[in-house]
């Protein structure tokens, strides 16, 4: 059986817990496959809110197993803050949630160096989330990490203590002023709820389960422009967002990668520093912030917005070998005359299509586009959108050469719309 990736395409905030959760039903098992704590998948279920910075997006169905694979970073304070605002009986939890001994966890010195970091870098901060996310990753690949299987080990409190003199060590080289005991609170209470889940090795009951038919849809964090490796470097996540970050955070072959849902909205937005080519600094781009509620569902921070970016969602499309395409947002973008599309991009005389690796300044080449007016919200089959916007919708896919087959018109799951 082939295992189905579902990502995003922007800086993230796309929508993936809401389409994750929405076509759950199709799967038996749903993994995350990297990011930590810095993801905020925000779902909403009979109006009701849910932010998930850890946990799948499918646990809210009963019937589905969930995954934390082996390429996310645990903090387990805030895991255990997150099962805690799930509103589901723990035994519930216990029973549909499995955690890869594999995943490194995040320590309270590793989010102590983030905020010491980001503070003596000054006016070049990266926007961390400063949730100890690189700190974490850069531990593990200088083979430094500590794991989610360890905690099971009978001298587990002295593995801490040797990482955290390490961490302590190295803080004394920064005029960085924190207490500790603040940070610890809730992480060794954390500890003592992992211990209540299977903490296995899910390589192998991964492959095991897809192998006998079960299936699965890997559920990535953040998002394509943000990859560690294809992002816009520096101003980018710790991990490998992409659809190949899928095998190697979950342990399964390439050949078993069946469809890739790539998620982007219909404009965009991006929470932090770095390039924006689209940026919108003025009422337009404040009214799809406010209509959009745009403000970053792990920081709160304000998320800066702009038009449409389809050199940029090219880019991600080729990157991850997208299937099809997925939609989100067009409700936020009811009632705009006319709306805007980059088509190119142009530096003095020269215009060009590709992204700079270096984040050259350059201009956003637009083609203007009719809007729509109408409250979609209420709408469920695509043939009765307005005809300004399936013409948007037409726009992208003949720019992308993929298929647009899910558009989402509302922040219900119930406010979906699947097109054959």
């Amino acid at each position: 059986m082939k295992i189905d990736i579902l990502l995003g395409l922007q800086w993230g905030d796309e929508g993936k817990g809401k389409i994750v959760d929405a076509i759950s039903p199709d799967y038996d098992i749903i993994a995350r496959f990297q990011g930590g704590p810095n993801a905020g998948h925000s779902l909403e279920i009979n109006k009701k809110k849910y932010v998930l910075h850890l946990i799948p997006s499918g646990i809210f169905h009963e019937d589905k197993i969930n995954i934390i694979g082996n390429g996310v970073v645990i903090d387990p304070a805030v895991f255990k803050k997150e099962i805690e605002t799930l509103g589901l009986p723990v035994d519930k939890i216990v029973k549909r949630l499995i955690i890869s001994a594999r995943a490194n966890l995040i320590l309270p010195g590793h989010r102590i160096l983030d905020a010491a970091y980001e503070y003596t870098m000054g006016n070049t901060k990266i926007g961390s989330t400063l949730k100890g996310i690189g700190p974490a990753y850069t531990d593990k690949v200088a083979r430094k990490g500590l794991r989610a299987g360890e905690i099971l080990r009978s001298d587990f409190r002295d593995l801490y203590k040797h990482h955290l003199k390490e961490h302590l060590l190295i803080l004394k080289n920064y005029d960085f002023q924190y207490d500790l005991g603040e940070y610890e609170a809730g992480w060794f209470e954390g500890i003592e709820t992992l211990k209540k889940f299977r903490i296995v090795n899910t390589e192998y009951l991964i492959n095991d389960l897809t192998s006998g038919g079960k299936r699965m849809l890997a559920e990535g964090a953040q998002g394509t422009m943000l990859d560690v490796d294809f992002g816009s470097y520096p101003f980018v996540t710790s991990s490998n967002t992409i659809s190949a970050g899928a095998c190697t955070g979950l342990g399964i072959s390439p050949r078993k990668v069946g469809e890739v849902y790539g998620i982007f909205k219909a404009y965009c937005t991006r929470v932090g520093s770095g390039p924006f080519p689209t940026e919108l600094k003025d009422e337009t781009g404040n009214k799809l912030r406010d209509i959009g509620r745009e403000f970053g569902s792990t920081t709160g921070r304000p998320r800066r917005c702009g038009w449409l970016d389809l050199p940029a969602l090219r880019y991600a499309i080729m990157i991850n070998g997208v299937t099809r395409l997925f939609m989100t947002k067009s409700d936020v973008m009811s009632g705009f005359s006319s709306i805007k599309v980059c088509t190119s991009y142009r530096s003095g005389a020269k215009e060009f299509y590709e992204i700079p690796f270096d984040n050259t300044q350059f201009e956003p080449v637009y083609t203007e586009m009719a809007g729509w007016q109408e409250d979609i919200s209420h709408i469920r089959e695509f043939d009765k959108l307005p005809l300004n916007l399936k013409n948007y919708i037409k726009f992208i896919e003949d720019k992308t050469g993929i298929p647009v087959t899910l558009v989402s018109v509302g922040p219900d799951r119930e406010e979906t719309i699947f097109r054959a």
